[in-house]
């Protein structure tokens, strides 16, 4: 593991050299329960409506999107993979709150019981969508979960394929939750697997909260991913991991559950954007959104991420995940 982890850090020295032009920033984040105030009677959404027990109210939800203004500003991504937003109103409003960017976007509704979808942003004058529809996973006899975002689209000259993901929690226990990720691993490698075989210089680049860190099993041995560049530069079909010098970084993490730092929240990308031609993504460029003010500064969660809701209460910060980003560099 320490040799893997000296290699890929001499990898981030050696290929993060200065970029600055011809680069497109892409961003992703689990923004905490974006919801609407209305009672929608086909989501289990009661509690973030008018009359709920949150008692949200259209001034709570200004400070929500406001909030959410800042990390995106911040982020300044071109390309932006969202989870846990409600639906395409919630996503408007959020653009009139950032006119900055007159982003696009791509938005279905899934069949998560309560209505919380995975959505790309996008500046349509740096990134163009060719196709895009939401890949379902069926779990037999359970509740569904939420789909993941498969969008196609050009920069320049160049295909890039984006899939945005929300994996199950473990709400319902680890035991179960563990085996519905290894699942929708298994869903996705398959449609990886579609492009990579008429392709095997695709650029693929996965954005999403995962619930498991790099080395977990579904991420690791059922998506083929690894943390070890080298590794994929031998293997067409395998995936490469570049979130390794972020794990184990104290307060460096995407979450933070009883104490220790997680990353959960990642970028995976397939052989195509590491190779010697089309899109390249930069290894220096990938980090977490580490400001101090987004995370908790004191009490007794301090250096978790700042939330907005705790229970039913409104801490009035931010999410309990910390925004992630990187850039991609478009080669002549």
């Amino acid at each position: 593991m320490k040799k893997i982890f000296i290699r890929t850090l001499i990898a981030i020295i050696l290929i993060g050299c200065d970029k600055s032009t011809d680069t497109i920033n892409v961003g992703f984040w689990n923004v905490e329960n974006l919801f609407d105030l209305e009672n929608d009677p086909l989501k289990n959404d009661d509690e973030f409506s008018l009359g709920g027990q949150k008692l949200v109210t259209q001034e709570i939800l200004d400070m929500k999107l406001n909030h959410m203004i800042e990390v995106i500003s911040d982020l300044n991504a071109d390309i932006l993979g969202l989870c846990e937003v409600e639906n395409d109103k919630v996503l408007e409003l959020l653009n009139e709150k950032y006119p900055e960017i007159n982003y696009s976007i791509v938005h279905y509704e899934s069949p998560d019981l309560r209505g919380i979808d995975t959505a790309l942003l996008y500046n349509a004058e740096k990134f163009t969508v060719v196709d895009s529809y939401p890949i379902e996973i069926p779990f037999d006899g359970e509740d569904p979960s939420r789909d993941i975002l498969y969008v196609k689209g050009t920069l320049g000259k160049f295909t890039l394929y984006i899939f945005v993901n929300h994996w199950p929690s473990n709400y319902s226990g680890l035991e179960r939750g563990t085996l519905r990720r290894s699942i929708v691993a298994n869903i996705l490698r398959k449609a990886l697997d579609e492009i990579l075989m008429e392709d095997e210089n695709a650029n693929i680049i996965l954005m999403g909260d995962f619930n498991e860190d790099p080395l977990s099993k579904a991420v690791q041995d059922v998506l083929n991913s690894t943390i070890d560049r080298e590794e994929v530069v031998e293997n067409l079909y395998q995936l490469w991991n570049p979130m390794a010098h972020i794990m184990g970084v104290e307060n460096g993490g995407t979450y933070k559950y009883r104490g220790i730092d997680n990353v959960i929240d990642q970028f995976i990308v397939s052989k195509g954007l590491i190779d010697e031609s089309g899109l390249e993504l930069l290894p220096s460029s990938v980090k977490v959104l580490n400001k101090d003010k987004y995370r908790q500064q004191e009490g007794d969660f301090k250096d978790y991420p700042f939330r907005f809701w705790v229970g039913d209460n409104l801490l009035g910060g931010y999410s309990d995940h910390m925004a992630i980003h990187c850039k991609l560099y478009l080669k002549n």
